[in-house]
C-alpha cells in the first residue's frame, strides 16, 4: 500500500473542520491526523498500516464488524437496483420490509408506525415535534413544554440540543434553543407539582445509559417508575435509543431491561450496522390516528428530508437485522459481557481510576489524579490516555476523564483483553 499519509494530512489540514475538534491543535505542525482505511471485523487500519481494536465502535455505530460480508452484500445488491428515491410521494420496498422488521421487534405491542430520518438528531427532532402536534391536534395546545434529564444528550440540532443538559456542548446556542423542564432524577421529576405537570407533552429520557454524561448509569427500575409517572400525569415518554439499541445493554433495545414500552422510540447509530445514515422513530396508533383528515385541515405532518427511507440504508438496516437472527447475537453476547465485566475488574484496581460503570457492552472507565481527587479537566488527562492508548492497538475517546469502551459486539474474546491490556497500559503511563 502506497504510503499518502503526509499529503493526505496536507489536505485534511488545509480544507476540512472536524467535530468536537480544537482545529488549532488539529492543524498544528507537529501534530499527525490519524487517517482510517481500512476495516475488518473489530479491527481498523490507518495509512501507516498500523491496526487497532476499534474501541468505541466508530463513535457506536457499528454493532457487526467493519465490511460484514451479509451487509456489504446487501449494499451493493441494492446500489445495482436502486440506491435512491424520494419518500415523498413514493415508496420502496427496502424501507417498506424494514418497518414491518422493526414494528415486529420493537418492545411492547404498540409501537406500529414507523417514521424515518437521517441520524440521531433528527429521530429526537421527530418525537418532539409529532409530540407537541398531537396535542395541538387533540385539543390540549397548552401541553407545550417537555422535561429532560440533567447531564441528557440528545443531538445537536436545535430541537434535540434544547433538551441535553451538557452545559458545555449548548449553552452557547441557548437564544435558539426552547427551554424544557429540567430535573435530576425521579425524585425531582415526583416533586412536580399537577399545575406544571399537566403542561407537560413528553419526557424524554436515555434508557439506563447516559452516554454522553460519561457512561452514567440509571437506578434499576427508574424507567418503571417514570413509565407509571407519564401514565398518571398523561404525558408521553420518548426513548431516546440511539446509543443503547440494537443489543448494547445485552437485549436488543435497553427498555426491554425493565419490560417498559414508549410512546416515542428513537433509533439511529446501530440501525445500519454502523454503515449508512438511517434513523427511525417509532410510535403508536393513537400518536398516528391524530394526524389524520382531510388536506385542508392541516393535519398532516409536515417534516421530512431528502434521504428519509432511503432504499440503500434500508437495504443495509435489513441485513443487519438478519445478522442478529443468523449469528444469534445477543446469545453470544452474553459470555462476552461476562468477559467484559471481569476485565474492567483488573482496570478498576488501578490507583488512577476513580469508577468503572458498565451496563451490557457499554463501559466508562473514570481516572483522577489521586484517590478521591479528579485531574483538572483543562490538562485533557483522557484524551491523552486515548492517544497513548492507540500505541497500544486501541482506538476510543474520552468524555472528559471518562474512557468510553463500547466495541463493535463481534469482537473476539483475544482482541477485547487487547483493548483492556492497552487501557490500563495507557493509564499507567499518562497518569
Amino acid at each position: 500500500m502506497t504510503d499518502r499519509t503526509t499529503e493526505l494530512s496536507n489536505v485534511d489540514k488545509r480544507h476540512i473542520w472536524h467535530p468536537f475538534t480544537q482545529m488549532k491543535a488539529w492543524c498544528a505542525a507537529d501534530h499527525e491526523p490519524l487517517v482510517l482505511v481500512e476495516g475488518e471485523g473489530a479491527l481498523l487500519r490507518d495509512s501507516r498500516g498500523r491496526e487497532y481494536v476499534d474501541g468505541n465502535s466508530s463513535i457506536w455505530t457499528n454493532i457487526h464488524g467493519h465490511g460484514h460480508p451479509g451487509i456489504m452484500a446487501a449494499i451493493r445488491d441494492q446500489a445495482g437496483r436502486l440506491a435512491h428515491c424520494s419518500f415523498l410521494g413514493s415508496s420502496n420496498e427496502p424501507a417498506i420490509r424494514l418497518a414491518g422488521e422493526l414494528v415486529a421487534m420493537a418492545p411492547g405491542d404498540h409501537l406500529t408506525k414507523v417514521f424515518y430520518s437521517d441520524d440521531g438528531s433528527t429521530s429526537v427532532e421527530v418525537a418532539i415535534k409529532m409530540a407537541l402536534q398531537y396535542w395541538q391536534l387533540t385539543g390540549n395546545p397548552g401541553r407545550d413544554r417537555f422535561v429532560a434529564f440533567d447531564m441528557a444528550y440528545h443531538g445537536d440540532t436545535a430541537g434535540a440540543a434544547s433538551l441535553g443538559g451538557l452545559g458545555s456542548f449548548f449553552e452557547r446556542f441557548a437564544p435558539v434553543h426552547f427551554s424544557p423542564v429540567r430535573v435530576a432524577d425521579m425524585q425531582g421529576l415526583k416533586a412536580m407539582p399537577p399545575g406544571d405537570s399537566s403542561r407537560v407533552a413528553a419526557v424524554i429520557i436515555e434508557p439506563l445509559v447516559q452516554g454522553a454524561a460519561g457512561i452514567r448509569l440509571w437506578p434499576e427500575g427508574m424507567l418503571r417508575e417514570l413509565r407509571a409517572w407519564c401514565d398518571a400525569t398523561g404525558c408521553l415518554l420518548i426513548f431516546d435509543e440511539v446509543l443503547t439499541g440494537f443489543g448494547r445493554t445485552g437485549r436488543m433495545f435497553a427498555c426491554e431491561q425493565e419490560g417498559v414500552a414508549p410512546d416515542f422510540l428513537c433509533l439511529a447509530k446501530g440501525l445500519t450496522g454502523g454503515t449508512l445514515p438511517l434513523a427511525a422513530t417509532l410510535t403508536t396508533e393513537r400518536i398516528f390516528e391524530a394526524f389524520l383528515g382531510e388536506f385542508e385541515e392541516l393535519k398532516t405532518f409536515f417534516y421530512g428530508h431528502s434521504y428519509c427511507g432511503n432504499p440503500l440504508g434500508c437495504a443495509a438496516a435489513r441485513a443487519s437485522l438478519a445478522v442478529f437472527r443468523n449469528e444469534r447475537t445477543l446469545d453470544n453476547l452474553q459470555a462476552k459481557i461476562r468477559l467484559l465485566t471481569s476485565l474492567l475488574e483488573g482496570i478498576s484496581r488501578s490507583p488512577h481510576v476513580a469508577e468503572v460503570r458498565q451496563r451490557g457492552f457499554i463501559a466508562g472507565i473514570e481516572i483522577q489524579e489521586h484517590p478521591g481527587q479528579p485531574f483538572d479537566w483543562r490538562k485533557g488527562t483522557g484524551a491523552r490516555v486515548c492517544l497513548a492508548a492507540r500505541k497500544h492497538g486501541l482506538l476510543t475517546r474520552p468524555i472528559l476523564d471518562t474512557i468510553a469502551l463500547i466495541p463493535p459486539l463481534c469482537i473476539t474474546g483475544a482482541q477485547l483483553e487487547k483493548a483492556a491490556d492497552a487501557l490500563e497500559a495507557a493509564i499507567a503511563e499518562v497518569c
